[in-house]
């Protein structure tokens, strides 16, 4: 009979740890992994040839809405992929993401103008899920005031066993015990 007990205990401390552990990933969210996966060594990035500033109209749904050109240099070694996750953090219902690219090659000095909305980029990674709901790029495009946008690239020491397609809270989870450098740039853009 004890030895029922201890094994039901034993049971029952199990799934409880399992409750409490499962419980505490699932309050992960968005902005902490954004904090957490700024580490390693720090690179440069350039969006639309600049560190700085305001998004050039082009880039917004007051342009063309067309992704800008993005560069980095400077990669830690060690970097086998890279991902870019561009976010407005002052959206009024939480932080909105604009882009979300994975699995570049580190090869890569940067990535052209006008990517294709598509999942899969030849030459370049994948693309996922904005929060526009659409695949690819998506502009800024606040409903009024000053808002800032992220170019956030994480250099990580290996590929995402990712299908085109994530979100960026599974890429950004999927990312984080693989991180090795991050660069970031920040812009702003003003509407109304």
């Amino acid at each position: 009979m004890n030895r029922l007990a201890v094994a039901i205990a034993v049971a029952a401390v199990a799934v409880a740890a399992a409750a409490v552990y499962f419980t505490f990933r699932e309050r992960e969210t968005l902005d902490s992994l954004l904090e957490k996966v700024r580490r390693g060594d720090r690179f440069e990035v350039v969006v639309a040839g600049l560190s700085g500033g305001s998004v050039p109209a082009r880039y917004t749904c007051d342009g063309e809405d067309v992704s800008p050109r993005v560069e980095w240099s400077g990669l830690p070694a060690g970097a086998r992929s890279l991902v870019l996750i561009c976010y407005d953090p002052d959206a009024p219902r939480g932080t909105f993401v604009h882009w979300v690219l994975y699995n570049l090659p580190p090869s890569l000095p940067g990535l052209p103008e006008n990517l294709p909305k598509t999942g899969v980029v030849e030459g370049v990674g994948l693309q996922g899920v904005n929060d526009f709901g659409r695949l690819g790029y998506g502009g800024p495009c606040p409903p009024s005031g000053t808002h800032r946008y992220v170019f956030l690239v994480l250099a990580l020491d290996s590929e995402l066993k990712l299908r085109e397609g994530a979100s960026a809270f599974d890429v950004l989870r999927e990312a984080l015990p693989h991180v090795i450098g991050y660069g970031e740039v920040v812009l702003r853009y003003s509407r109304g």
